[in-house]
């Protein structure tokens, strides 16, 4: 396994080089290594050390984290577990605090035969959302507003409007697929 990830890592160093067009010593020149030992790094002939990761990364304009990351389905694979709360449940698919601080999320939303009463739980927090509908109807209440957003149709608003989304009357459950910024997560995801 040690011996895979090493080769791993070497392909990685070798393709990013030769991805931007550089020579060994053009590499080198950019981490302050000889070019010799760039060759060896790359080919197997000298073990790799986390000091000499470091810069290489840096020059190569990556992160540590992608040079050294594995390749087992883990880092591409999620598999969420479903988080029920009143009439909601909740799948993240995304990874915790990722990229720009947003976090997608598949959600259903349990079927009405009613619209849920006026001042039950419309929220404001900072910030803007976006969903899209999945399959059923969505009841996207802003406000005093009331708009009806259906299979394949998207709506993105300011969240300091009150607001509310749940399935539409009558039309059986809803699912939608999610982005909330960082204040739009804490209050919708973390009750």
């Amino acid at each position: 396994m040690e011996q895979d990830i090493d080769d791993l890592i070497r392909r990685r160093i070798r393709g990013l080089r030769l991805a931007r067009g550089w020579s060994l010593d053009n590499l080198a020149a950019r981490c302050s290594m000889s070019a010799s030992t760039l060759s060896r790094l790359e080919t197997g002939g000298r073990r790799i050390a986390l000091d000499q990761l470091v810069p290489l990364a840096r020059a190569l304009g990556t992160t540590l984290d992608d040079l050294v990351a594995t390749t087992d389905d883990e880092d591409v694979v999620l598999r969420p577990e479903p988080r029920h709360r009143s009439g909601v449940t909740t799948w993240l698919l995304s990874r915790e605090r990722a990229v720009a601080g947003q976090t997608v999320a598949k959600m259903r939303f349990a079927a009405s035969r009613t619209p849920p009463a006026p001042s039950d739980g419309l929220r404001v927090h900072p910030g803007r959302e976006w969903f899209t509908v999945l399959s059923g109807r969505a009841r996207l209440e802003l406000g005093d507003r009331v708009v009806d957003v259906g299979p394949g149709q998207a709506a993105e608003f300011s969240t300091m409007v009150p607001h509310r989304i749940s399935a539409a009357p009558g039309s059986g459950p809803l699912e939608v697929l999610s982005i909330f910024d960082r204040d739009g997560e804490r209050a919708h995801l973390d009750d």
